[in-house]
């Protein structure tokens, strides 16, 4: 791997890093989200304010998706080592 490569993955990989600390946890996530469809079941807002809702729910369950996935990765390696 060139100097030029390790670079990049290097900056990459402290993107990824930077990037999923940003992320709120699963539990604050969860919790938003909950929040958002409430806000959605409530009705009484506009079409705009629902399209914006309906977008940030569809972002928190991606975010509380990518947690979920994290850690079933983390389980399957654990029960991997352990055969």
């Amino acid at each position: 791997m060139t100097d030029a490569e390790t670079t990049a993955t290097t900056g990459a990989e402290a993107e990824a890093e930077q990037s999923a600390e940003q992320l709120p946890s699963y539990e604050a996530a969860r919790e938003e989200l909950v929040e958002t469809v409430r806000a959605l079941e409530a009705g009484g807002t506009t079409l705009e304010q629902s399209l914006a809702l309906w977008e940030q729910g569809e972002r928190l369950a991606r975010i509380c998706q990518d947690h979920l996935d994290g850690a079933r990765r983390r389980l399957d390696a654990v029960l991997d080592t352990d055969d």
